[in-house]
């Protein structure tokens, strides 16, 4: 700390994409489990990287007969920086360019996409990064700004021709190979997620389909295509014993684990 001494605290980061109402109170209950599982200092951080410009919340509150709660966090709102677009221009910290990239990719689509994507690129290039650092910078903004494969085929050829002329060949042809193989992966797993999505749904009562729900909020889409068999293979009592245990859950192993 500034005044010498040591301190251990948590920094939780919450990123919202879309306008929720229970979101404040979400903040609340992940700030409280983390102190109570850890027992030191949690610090929690809002970023909200909508569009709504009157979605800004500040805490929660809650009262009844004169127990309350009143829990504050601070949030960082991404397009309040439209505004400040010059100075994420001069910024030289990374994230700025992480910032431009969701600001164009909430706003733009097609062809403008990509000329901003391209336009990204350059500001990347220009600045003499090493080379993990770009191809690092180059992926995040590939995902976060992503096109259709005719225009994000001419992105690609772009970036060539930029890089011939920096004398700078970081992303090689085995690059764009993976890329496009990571996109195509993607989509199949987005299907394959589907299909198991719609065979769930028609489970007795619909518990399957809950429980999906509640892991993919969770834990990721991640959790549930690992988790994938166990949930087409399990019966409506075993989904109901593992939707009572995820509320408790720290990883989504926890679920399965014999009690």
């Amino acid at each position: 700390m500034l005044g010498g001494s040591e301190a251990w605290l948590l920094i939780h980061v919450e990123v919202q994409g879309r306008k929720e109402k229970r979101f404040p109170q979400r903040m609340y209950i992940y700030h409280y489990r983390l102190s109570d599982r850890y027992a030191v200092d949690v610090v929690s951080l809002g970023v909200l990287t909508d569009r709504s410009k009157d979605f800004k919340p500040e805490g929660y509150q809650w009262e009844r007969w004169g127990c309350g709660i009143d829990f504050k966090f601070p949030i960082c709102k991404l397009i309040d920086y439209e505004e400040r677009w010059a100075e994420l221009e001069a910024s030289r910290n990374l994230f700025a360019l992480v910032v431009m990239a969701q600001l164009k990719a909430l706003r733009y689509k097609g062809e403008e996409r990509r000329r901003w994507k391209m336009y990204l690129m350059r500001i990347l290039y220009d600045r003499g990064y090493d080379r993990a650092t770009i191809l690092e910078l180059f992926r995040v903004i590939d995902w976060m700004m992503q096109l259709p494969d005719a225009l994000e085929q001419q992105f690609l050829n772009d970036v060539y021709t930029l890089e011939e002329a920096k004398n700078m060949p970081y992303v090689t042809s085995a690059e764009r190979f993976g890329l496009k193989k990571g996109r195509d992966e993607g989509r199949m797993e987005g299907r394959m997620e589907g299909r198991m999505e719609g065979r769930m749904e028609g489970l007795k009562e619909g518990e399957a389909a809950l429980l999906l729900r509640q892991v993919t909020r969770k834990y990721g889409p991640e959790a549930v295509a690992h988790y994938r068999e166990q949930f087409e293979q399990a019966d409506t009592d075993t989904l109901l014993e593992w939707s009572e245990r995820l509320l408790f859950a720290d990883q989504v192993e926890d679920i399965f684990k014999i009690h």
